[in-house]
């Protein structure tokens, strides 16, 4: 059995742990030093995406080809199976317009992945919005573009559902995606409720982002075609279904350049013992928080190709 990897480990053996021999941690280290780079492409092939280090040090991945196709796969799946006819066809009607509000201003993978693809046809669908931006000129943006698809940090999201309520904002997206924090199931319906709308959740990572898929029962159904999650004690034993885990062990099996094998992702969580009420046949998960003394305990709940975790 493969032993366990952290980040800390990983980041003090960045050269070893790569396989692109072409690939250094200096040269990586000066790439995102420079925020002019965001979005474009290390050495022409590898995006690259950092963590903030909320869990004590910050992280630095290469996301290549392969793990970009999967997350996009990931991602069609996602609205596929969120969406019925009705709402597809809302969404086309509007064009498909999609906002994210984002950190910007560092290599974040949300602000990574929307610079990548500014130049492309598909960008005047696409608009991103700074997280860091005045409350009111989040409301004025989202009034003039009026997106289809909403996307951004769960706190922002309630903040704006309470303008939406307010008067001050009106939009109708056909679907709203909280990302990277926790809300209770009452915040997650007032969302719902501002906008008329579904709210759904994904359970995502920096380090892999396409892990699991939230269901309308509150369960995240995990993408077991490409991540292997090993719920553990704090002896990295097995935890059987059923019983909280101390701790998760990620296996991203897309990322070749970075492999992520048997990480700990530092987060608790339950794995569902019998089949989901939904009827999805994946896994079924629930996460309980963090473990790590850096961060409260709170549950970190992430988009993928939008916010990770950090």
């Amino acid at each position: 059995m493969l032993p366990v990897a952290n980040k800390q480990e990983l980041m003090r053996h960045f050269d070893d742990w790569v396989t692109d021999r072409e690939v250094s941690f200096a040269a990586v280290r000066g790439f995102v030093d420079n925020p002019e780079l965001i979005g474009q492409r290390l050495l022409g092939k590898y995006s690259v995406a950092t963590t903030s280090g909320s869990t004590g040090i910050p992280g630095i991945f290469l996301l290549d080809t392969l793990n970009w196709t999967v997350t996009l796969a990931f991602s069609l799946r996602m609205i596929m199976g969120w969406l019925n006819a009705s709402d597809t066809f809302r969404l086309l009607v509007r064009g498909g317009r999609a906002a994210s509000v984002l950190a910007m201003g560092g290599h974040y993978v949300g602000a990574t992945s929307f610079a990548a693809i500014r130049t492309r046809r598909s960008a005047r669908r696409l608009r991103a919005l700074p997280a860091q931006a005045p409350l009111r000129n989040l409301v004025a943006e989202l009034n003039r573009y009026r997106p289809a698809l909403l996307i951004g940090y769960a706190s922002v999201m309630a903040l704006l559902a309470a303008e939406q309520d307010a008067g001050r904002l009106h939009i109708q997206p056909v679907l709203v995606l909280p990302t990277s924090e926790g809300l209770s199931q009452d915040g997650y319906d007032r969302i719902a409720r501002a906008f008329h709308v579904k709210v759904r959740t994904v359970y995502v990572a920096t380090e892999c982002l396409f892990v699991a898929i939230g269901c309308e029962h509150g369960w995240y159904h995990v993408n077991s075609d490409w991540v292997i999650l090993e719920p553990v004690d704090a002896s990295y034993r097995p935890v059987p279904s059923g019983e909280e885990s101390h701790t998760v062990l990620v296996s991203n099996l897309a990322n070749r350049v970075q492999p992520i094998l048997r990480y700990d992702l530092g987060d608790r969580i339950l794995q569902r013992p019998d089949p989901c009420p939904c009827g999805n046949p994946l896994p079924a998960i629930r996460v309980r928080g963090r473990r790590h003394p850096h961060l409260p305990n709170r549950t970190r709940r992430e988009s993928r190709s939008a916010t990770a975790r950090a």
